[in-house]
């Protein structure tokens, strides 16, 4: 279920969750699908680390990001997006698979921070692709639209 469009997805695109959604698992914001440059430090086991990783989602709140580093839930950590010069104080909020040796990590702003990214965030009414074969994506127009054209085959 984990980043369960990624597959078919643009490098910029929108995940509506990444874990199973329900009544008790609503989103504050969109989660986007970035990839952005990051710095993590924390205190982890083995003493204090500093990890360069990027982000695979961002959201308002935070981001999903991978690390070799062990972290556990509730760590607190800091943040610095190679787009941002300021640090970002986080916690990890979810511990995810890992693959070849780095583990997905949810992380949460502790101090909302809906700017850090530099992202304009889709709003809450916008819907992700319905269709498989679809290469736009549903949500909120405004103004002229052009659908595709059909050209049959002579």
């Amino acid at each position: 279920m984990l980043l369960r469009q990624c597959a078919r997805s643009p490098s910029l695109g929108v995940v509506n969750t990444w874990s199973t959604p329900g009544p008790d698992n609503r989103r504050r914001s969109q989660r986007v699908i970035l990839s952005v440059p990051v710095s993590v430090s924390g205190d982890g086991p083995k003493g204090k680390f500093t990890e360069e990783t990027k982000t695979l989602v961002v959201n308002a709140h935070g981001a999903l990001i991978t690390l070799a580093a062990k972290v556990s839930q509730g760590q607190q950590m800091e943040l610095k997006s190679a787009s941002n010069p300021e640090m970002q104080s986080c916690k990890v909020v979810y511990i995810g698979p890992a693959v070849q040796g780095q583990t997905q990590v949810g992380v949460e702003f502790t101090k909302p921070a809906p700017h850090f990214w530099h992202v304009a965030f889709p709003p809450e009414n916008w819907t992700p692709v319905a269709d498989e074969g679809e290469r736009g994506v549903k949500g909120p127009v405004k103004g002229p639209v052009a659908a595709p054209v059909k050209t049959s085959k002579p």
